[in-house]
């Protein structure tokens, strides 16, 4: 009895401590910087987009989770993002030389500015899957970096 009372007790501080652990991840907010490289000119903007999930990646701006757009002044550029909760996140930036906030593309399809995606990965013929972009937020500072692409 006494020994089934101990261990009774334990499991509950155990789970009480997990609790806590938890509730503590849930509420935990972090800052992103994004550092982004590689305009070919400082005209227009760069707009940086955070996506929570896959639905809407990367266009979609009505599922956009935060978005930021800020002036070009050199070749580089670091856009910070305040109170983000721990979890999976993409990015996606456009050089958005006529600030019109989209990603503008010829004829044919093909984009005419600049882009980018978190953790960089390979685009051919379509933009990347949610999962190849996605990064995990879980310390108080994270740092990505991305490097433009133009076509």
């Amino acid at each position: 009895m006494i020994k089934k009372l101990g261990l009774s007790v334990l499991l509950f501080a155990v789970m009480g401590n997990l609790t806590w652990i938890s509730n503590s991840r849930a509420s935990f907010q972090g800052k992103l910087t994004v550092e982004i490289d590689g305009f070919r000119s400082t005209e227009g903007q760069a707009c940086i987009s955070i996506f929570a999930n896959s639905q809407g990646f990367p266009s979609n701006s009505d599922r956009v989770l935060k978005k930021q757009c800020a002036n070009i002044e050199d070749r580089s550029l670091t856009v910070t993002f305040d109170n983000l909760q721990t979890g999976s996140y993409a990015v996606a930036v456009i050089h958005d030389r006529n600030k019109d906030q989209i990603l503008n593309r010829n004829n044919l399809g093909m984009p005419i500015e600049g882009f980018g995606f978190s953790r960089n990965p390979e685009v051919r013929t379509s933009p990347p899957a949610f999962r190849d972009a996605a990064f995990v937020l879980a310390g108080p500072n994270t740092l990505i970096q991305i490097q433009l692409k133009y076509l």
